[in-house]
């Protein structure tokens, strides 16, 4: 009696489990559901008319969305890149950022990427004199995340420098190193 119902159940699950299975097909086939409200996906780092925004960085440097790489340190705006002779936070002075106190208009924000996490406090009481003096709002965070913060703010139109400096170690995982061989295979496979 007991597999008797344990043999129903069964038939029933896989009977019900096609039944899901076909309206979920029907529910994901393209033009099922066009009306408003339909949720789309935008890749940001694929839209150029959204200007520049950082791919991906290593210990050298930047990777941008519009396949240049950029050597060292840097500072990226919008719709430009230029490369910053500073090589880690104790050379982040006034005069390092000089060419952000001249900006018409005025930066609404400025993302500091210092590379690895900082322990050291000493830097923002270099900073904060900086950012009273000429009213710019900073964001101090680690490379990793101040690129993504560069990246969305940059998004929403705001006028946005990011000074960034490359992360001197860095933790790779599967991903990376299957991106990294895409990107070689496709290299070679070009030529």
């Amino acid at each position: 009696m007991l597999r008797h119902t344990l043999n129903l159940i069964n038939t029933s699950k896989t009977h019900l489990n096609k039944r899901l299975v076909h309206a979920n097909k029907r529910l994901c086939s393209p033009g099922a559901y066009d009306a408003e409200g339909k949720t789309t996906v935008n890749i940001l780092n694929n839209e150029t008319e959204l200007g520049l925004m950082i791919n991906g960085f290593s210990q050298v440097g930047f990777r941008l969305n519009n396949d240049l790489t950029v050597l060292g340190s840097m500072v990226i705006f919008p719709r430009s890149v230029l490369s910053w002779s500073v090589t880690n936070c104790d050379e982040i002075t006034e005069e390092s950022l000089s060419l952000l106190t001249i900006l018409e208009p005025k930066l609404d924000i400025l993302v500091v990427g210092t590379g690895d996490p900082q322990q050291d406090l000493s830097f923002y009481r270099k900073i904060i004199p900086f950012s009273r003096k000429y009213r710019i709002a900073f964001e101090v965070l680690p490379t990793e995340q101040a690129c993504a913060t560069f990246n969305f703010l940059s998004s929403e139109g705001r006028n946005i420098a990011g000074a960034l400096i490359p992360p001197q170690t860095l933790t790779v995982d599967q991903d990376d190193e299957l991106q990294t061989k895409l990107r070689y295979q496709n290299l070679y496979e070009r030529e």
